[in-house]
C-alpha cells in the first residue's frame, strides 16, 4: 500500500469511528505577532536555571532572554511559578511510520532485503499521526522517526510533531543512515544447532562487509564522472563516505560494537551506537572514533542473568564517567512519550539532573547535528516546553503549554478523550 492509499484507509478508518477519533487534530498557525513568556524559572540547558526570567519569542526563534522583557505588541503569558523547558527530543522511534500495530498496511517501518540505504523514513513519515498527540503532550517537540530492518535499513528523519506536511515537520540535520548489526549466535544444548546459528552470524556479518565494499568501491569509480549510470543504493550513501553524514549501528553486546567500530574506523565513518548497553565498556575504541551512543534500554531490565538488578539504569553515569558523549533514546512509538521518566532513572543512578535534561535536549540535538535547537538561548528555535513542575517527575508534574517554532501547540490527543470518556460512564 503506497502512501495515498494508506491515507485513504486512514481517512475511511477515521469516518466510521467517529466516536473513537472525534477530535480532529489541527496544526498550530503561525503567530501573528511575538511572544513574551514573564516571570517563569527557565531551564536553559547549556546556562543553568535561571529565576523569574522572561522569554521573548518572535519569528519561531527565541529573541531575547532576561528581567523585565517589554514589547508592546507582544502577546504576554503569565508563567509566574512555572517552569520552562527546551523541548524533548525522542531518539531511535518509529512515530509516523506505525499506526495500528495489527494493521499491516499501516504499518511502514521496513522494508525486504538487507541493503536498503536508499530508504527514507520521510518518504513514509504521516504527519496526522494519531500516536503524535500523545507524545508531544509529555514534553517531547521533536523526534528521530527511523526505519527498522535489517542490515542497511534507511535513512531517519528529524521531525517537529506538529506539522501538515513532511516538509513543515523536517528539521534540518546530519543525514542519518541505520545499520543494524545481526543478533550475536546464541549457544545451544545442541553442537550442530550452535554451530550453525555461529554460520549464519557470520554470513550475516560478511554481507554488511561487502555492501559497504561495494559502496566504498562504487564511490571511488564515480569520482569525476557525473554521467556514470547510478546504483541507486550505493549513491545514497555518498554523503556518508564525504564525511556529511552519521552511521547509526543498532548494537548492544562488546563483540558487535567492537566489530562495528572496526567497520567505522576502516571506512572512517562518523559513528553512533544505538542501544549501547556494553558501550562503557568500549571507552578507548568508541573515543578513539569520536563515536558517540544513543542509550535505550533506560526503563529495562538486564541485558544478562548475571548483570546486577540496577545495571540498565547505571549505564548513562558509566558513560559520562568514561566521556563517551550520549543522548538517551526511547526504542518505541507511542512509548516514547516516557522519554523524560527514562531521563529520570538515570538521575537515581549517576547523573545529575542537570546531565539527565541534557540527554534528552541539547545532546540529542547535537548527536544529529541539528544545530539551534534543545537549548533556551537567544537566537535558537521556540520549540519550548511549560511544566509547573520538574518535568522530570511527571507522577507529580503537569505539561501545561507547548511551544514549537513559536507556535502554541494544542495538547489534546487520543489519551485525554478516553479519560474524559469514561468519566461519565
Amino acid at each position: 500500500m503506497n502512501i495515498i492509499q494508506r491515507t485513504l484507509f486512514l481517512t475511511l478508518l477515521s469516518t466510521c469511528c467517529s466516536t473513537a477519533f472525534a477530535y480532529d487534530m489541527v496544526p498550530a498557525a503561525k503567530p501573528q505577532a511575538a511572544t513574551l513568556l514573564k516571570n517563569a524559572t527557565v531551564h536553559t540547558v547549556l546556562n543553568g536555571t535561571l529565576p523569574h526570567t522572561d522569554l521573548l519569542l518572535e519569528n519561531g526563534k527565541i529573541k531575547a532572554i532576561g528581567s523585565h522583557l517589554t514589547d508592546a505588541s507582544a502577546t504576554v503569558v503569565d508563567l509566574t511559578d512555572k517552569h520552562v523547558y527546551p523541548g524533548l527530543i525522542a531518539l531511535d522511534t518509529t512515530l509516523g511510520l506505525t499506526e495500528i500495530s495489527m494493521v499491516r498496511s499501516t504499518n511502514d517501518t521496513s522494508d525486504v532485503g538487507d541493503d536498503n540505504p536508499q530508504l527514507l523514513a520521510a518518504a513514509a513519515y504521516n504527519p496526522d499521526s494519531e500516536l503524535l498527540p500523545t507524545v508531544r503532550a509529555n514534553g517531547i517537540t521533536h523526534a528521530q522517526s527511523t526505519p527498522r530492518g535489517d542490515g542497511l535499513a534507511g535513512q531517519s528523519v528529524l521531525v517537529n510533531l506538529d506539522a501538515w506536511t513532511i516538509e513543515d515537520a523536517t528539521h534540518a540535520a546530519t543525514a542519518q543512515y541505520h545499520l543494524y548489526w545481526p543478533e550475536l549466535p546464541r549457544v545451544y544444548a545442541d553442537s550442530e544447532r550452535t554451530k550453525k546459528a555461529a554460520e549464519a552470524y557470520q554470513q550475516a556479518v560478511k554481507r554488511i562487509k561487502q555492501h559497504f565494499n561495494a559502496a566504498y568501491r562504487y564511490q571511488l569509480s564515480i569520482t569525476g564522472k557525473p554521467h556514470q549510470k547510478e546504483d541507486i543504493r550505493w549513491q545514497a550513501l555518498a554523503p556518508l563516505f564525504k564525511g556529511n553524514g552519521k552511521l547509526f549501528v543498532h548494537a548492544d553486546q562488546q563483540q558487535a560494537i567492537e566489530e562495528a567500530a572496526a567497520l567505522a574506523r576502516q571506512y572512517q565513518l562518523p559513528l553512533v551506537i544505538v542501544g549501547g548497553y556494553d558501550a562503557w565498556r568500549l571507552a578507548d575504541v568508541l573515543n578513539e572514533l569520536h563515536a558517540a551512543v544513543i542509550y535505550t534500554h533506560c526503563l529495562d531490565l538486564p541485558e544478562r542473568t548475571d548483570d546486577p538488578i540496577a545495571q540498565a539504569f547505571k549505564i548513562p553515569g558509566l558513560l559520562k564517567k568514561v566521556g563517551i558523549p550520549f543522548a538517551i533514546g526511547f526504542s518505541d512509538d507511542w512509548d516514547s512519550r516516557n522519554l523524560p521518566l527514562a531521563a529520570a532513572q538515570t538521575v537515581a543512578w549517576g547523573l545529575t539532573q542537570e546531565e539527565a535534561l541534557k540527554a534528552i535536549t541539547y545532546d540529542a540535538a547535537q548527536l544529529l547535528g541539528a544545530n539551534g535547537l534543545g537549548a533556551i538561548v537567544e537566537g535558537y528555535d521556540a520549540s519550548l516546553v511549560v511544566s509547573d513542575g520538574d518535568i522530570l517527575d511527571p507522577m507529580t508534574s503537569k505539561i501545561e503549554a507547548l511551544y514549537i517554532d513559536g507556535r502554541q501547540v494544542d495538547l489534546n490527543n487520543r489519551h485525554r478523550q478516553l479519560y474524559q470518556k469514561y468519566l461519565k460512564r
